[in-house]
């Protein structure tokens, strides 16, 4: 039983990646698209707002301006949740987004990093910081980790997958490898997806003889197609179907006129997307497993970061 939750965990987590990234780049590229749509989306964003008690960033000079189209950084929870429990953020992405690059870099934090969770004065896996202190130790821990402001978060309900793909109609892709999971059968051709297979669709990895590189191709594959059905909203019949399922599992504190900033000044920064990856070394300490990341690593994924959110370092370090 343990060894089957386990790896219901481990796919739990690879998907998740795909709703986040959905999420983010679907408010990116939403519109308003006459009076009821209009009306749709509001009470969508409200459903979806839930600011939270945090100080500006100290790593941010001046107050971010979304409408002088300065780069932002959004923190991505993945969440199980659990009725009578906060539950547990089992993923964690970073997406900082440069309009003027034109470009999104999205790195994936592994669960088990161990690293110092703010508000806590102790080190621990750092996703952790959720189930101690909800989003906003999530939020301070990782700007701790990563050196860099976070200036946004998004929540996602990790059961929410199916419902998105469902809502945008399904989606369809060219599949490049024949292979069966769990008895269902994907040909080597154009073929179409409901949400349930979607999610089996990028499970999938140990079948295919390229590893990770086949599944993220899986994975971008999907996360295209759904950005293809979900952004021509003025076309769609079932556009409070996409709402309600955003509605249902996202929860963020991006507000409405912050997301109307984003709709006009950074749509054209999903055309180029990047992941990025942190490696460490597992260890165990009384037991328990950890990832430990080196001071080298570190360093060199911060720069990045930065330089992508253009940060100055004599500015942040006078």
């Amino acid at each position: 039983m343990e060894g089957r939750s386990a790896k219901a965990k481990r796919k739990k987590r690879k998907w998740v990646k795909i709703i986040g990234v959905i999420s983010l780049l679907l408010l990116i590229g939403v519109g308003a698209y006459g009076y009821s749509v209009y009306k749709a989306l509001t009470d969508t964003v409200d459903t979806m707002h839930e600011p939270i008690e945090r100080e500006v960033s100290e790593k941010r000079v001046e107050d971010l301006t979304l409408k002088d189209k300065e780069p932002f950084s959004v923190l991505m929870l993945g969440v199980d949740e659990r009725e009578g429990d906060r539950g547990r953020s089992d993923t964690m992405i970073v997406l900082t987004v440069n309009p003027t690059l034109q470009s999104v870099k999205m790195l994936s934090i592994p669960r088990d990093t161990r690293t110092e969770i703010i508000g806590r004065e102790t080190e621990d896996k750092i996703n952790h910081a959720y189930a101690f202190g909800g989003v906003k130790m999530s939020m301070d821990t990782v700007e701790n980790f990563l050196d860099i402001p976070i200036d946004f978060y998004l929540q996602v309900n990790m059961e929410g997958f199916e419902d998105i793909v469902d809502a945008v109609g399904g989606v369809t892709v060219d599949n490049d490898l024949d292979f069966t999971i769990e008895g269902v059968h994907f040909p080597k051709r154009e073929i179409t997806l409901d949400g349930e297979k979607a999610l089996l669709y990028t499970r999938m990895r140990y079948e295919d003889p390229r590893g990770d590189f086949g599944r993220q191709l899986r994975q971008r594959q999907i996360i295209e197609a759904v950005i293809k059905e979900g952004a021509s909203l003025s076309s769609l019949t079932n556009y409070k179907n996409i709402f309600n399922a955003l509605g249902e599992n996202i929860r963020t504190n991006l507000t409405f006129n912050e997301m109307i900033d984003i709709q006009k000044n950074y749509k054209d920064a999903a055309k180029e997307m990047e992941q990025l990856t942190i490696t460490g070394e597992g260890t165990r300490i009384h037991s328990i497993y950890y990832l430990l990341v080196s001071d080298e690593e570190k360093e060199t994924i911060q720069k990045e970061l930065k330089e992508h959110l253009e940060i100055v370092e004599s500015e942040k370090n006078p």
